[in-house]
């Protein structure tokens, strides 16, 4: 939109006839929903675990619709506009921590890379739709349609979420962390396709994995704030360094540099002297989506550690070749070394579009305790938010300063991410979400060893040694009813048991 002839005439800077964009009001314009949606991200450890992950997910939604409302009665002045921004970006953060949360927590192992990684397979078609929106109305950029159009469609496309997700069961885990047992197994049910037979083998797997981790984590109490980041009171093994890593991989998703082109490609393409950018932003958008396809086989069939690695190579790679390129060939003297350069971008977006984009919410769906996997899902999304905000807003900067040298900081980014994945990220392949806490609670265990790991009752990753789950499942159930005995004993806001009585019983 901000080549859109009328969106420049309304909100640009300068004289009537010679309106445009200062890169200070440019950078504040793009990148202020990337800060509602960092706030908004932090939100979603709260709204999940009070209202549950369905109604969470339509509140966001909800703030979302009212975002989009206030941009459309934009009329003339940035700051308007710049206001529905950030209300719409809240809704965004939020929906970005709830939506892979409530996938991870409902699906079985066996499917829940391909499923959350769908999560950026579904983003990789809403930035081709829109680049197909923006290319057909891009005729009547002089009408205030054209940009009303792009913004209004976004709500039509939110809705079914937000009243679609409440006719689905709510999460398992969510429900069976708060002793609603009968709940979370009828929950497991409907999404297993049994709700007729809850109580089938299929079924009672997933409760006795669930059942044990939940009964233990409950004993322990709620995770804090401030737990996530000194592991204390709770010691759970690893607990700071999976939080570090959750806001790693999330923040340098964004350095790796895909908003560079999304949020800035046609600007930057028309300055390299392309006829048609916009054009260059369909085609980019295209590959995005096509090579999106592959990461869904890809993460179950090689793991995540070696595809992120390899994405990670590739992409630094492309951008190095982009960067040089543009600085040694300037593209408006020599018409080649724009064609080369989009060639880079496509490469470029591939690589991501089958690693670090999908990859990076599926990490992020399975690296976290119970205990407090919502917030520290909300502190690895606030991390991929303030990556994006610093995109957003350094971009016309840069653009205006080191041109296409810009280029290599990204080329650095996508190294240290490498160097991270390797010697840090854990391999979480067809592991459940409790057998993944676990894995990361053996501390003789490293990152590179771990696509060896097996956890205890397991022949491989993918076989159960069921004689060794029947000798656990009464043991599951001593502690499962111990669990809900000692809910039921603990004193409510309407108890008259004495102050001094309930310190000693917390004690």
């Amino acid at each position: 939109m901000l080549l859109f002839e009328d969106f420049i005439n309304r909100f640009g800077q300068g004289p009537p006839d010679d309106r445009a964009f200062n890169p200070t009001i440019q950078a504040l314009l793009v990148s202020l929903m990337s800060i509602g949606t960092l706030i908004g991200a932090l939100s979603g450890a709260y709204t999940a675990e009070w209202w549950g992950r369905r109604r969470s997910l339509s509140f966001g939604v909800a703030m979302f619709v009212a975002g989009n409302i206030i941009q459309i009665t934009a009329m003339s002045h940035w700051a308007h506009l710049t206001v529905g921004r950030f209300i719409a970006g809240l809704g965004v953060g939020n929906l970005s921590v709830g939506v892979p949360m409530f996938q991870s927590e409902c699906l079985p192992r066996q499917i829940r890379g391909p499923v959350v990684a769908s999560y950026q397979l579904m983003i990789t078609i809403g930035i081709l739709i829109s680049n197909l929106i923006n290319y057909g109305v891009r005729n009547i950029q002089g009408s205030d349609a054209s940009w009303r159009i792009v913004i209004g469609l976004g709500i039509c496309f939110s809705l079914p979420l937000g009243i679609g997700i409440l006719f689905l069961p709510e999460s398992p885990r969510w429900l069976a962390a708060r002793g609603r047992w009968e709940d979370a197994r009828m929950s497991i049910a409907r999404f297993r396709g049994m709700k007729d037979d809850p109580s089938c083998p299929i079924v009672e797997e997933d409760m006795q994995e669930m059942s044990e981790s939940i009964a233990k984590q409950d004993q322990a109490g709620t995770g804090t704030w401030l737990e996530i980041f000194t592991g204390k009171p709770s010691r759970i093994p690893r607990l700071v360094y999976r939080t570090a890593l959750g806001c790693a991989i999330h923040f340098l998703q964004q350095w790796t540099g895909v908003n560079y082109f999304f949020y800035y490609g046609a600007v930057i393409f028309e300055s390299a002297g392309i006829q048609d950018p916009i054009l260059v932003q369909l085609i980019l958008g295209a590959v995005n989506v096509v090579t999106t396809f592959p990461g869904l086989y890809i993460v179950e069939r090689f793991g995540r550690r070696l595809p992120l690695f390899i994405g990670a190579i590739w992409q630094a790679t492309w951008l190095l070749i982009f960067a040089s390129v543009g600085i040694a060939l300037p593209p408006l003297q020599n018409p080649v070394a724009g064609t080369l350069m989009i060639v880079a971008a496509c490469m470029f977006i591939a690589s991501f579009a089958m690693t670090w984009g999908p990859f990076a919410w599926v990490v992020i769906g399975e690296t976290f305790p119970l205990r407090t996997r919502a917030k520290q899902a909300s502190m690895a999304t606030a991390s991929n938010w303030l990556g994006n905000f610093l995109i957003a807003f350094l971009t016309p900067f840069a653009n205006s300063g080191i041109g296409y040298g810009f280029g290599f900081v990204f080329f650095g980014c996508n190294a240290a991410a490498a160097v991270i994945v390797y010697f840090f990220l854990f391999e979480t392949k067809s592991l459940s979400l409790e057998n993944v806490d676990a894995m990361y609670s053996d501390m003789s265990l490293k990152a590179w060893n771990s696509k060896k790991w097996v956890p205890a009752g397991y022949f491989d990753r993918n076989r159960r040694d069921s004689a060794y789950w029947q000798r656990r499942s009464s043991a599951v159930d001593n502690i499962r009813r111990s669990s809900v005995d000692h809910r039921k004993s603990r004193p409510t806001a309407y108890d008259d048991t004495s102050s001094a009585e309930r310190m000693e019983e917390k004690s």
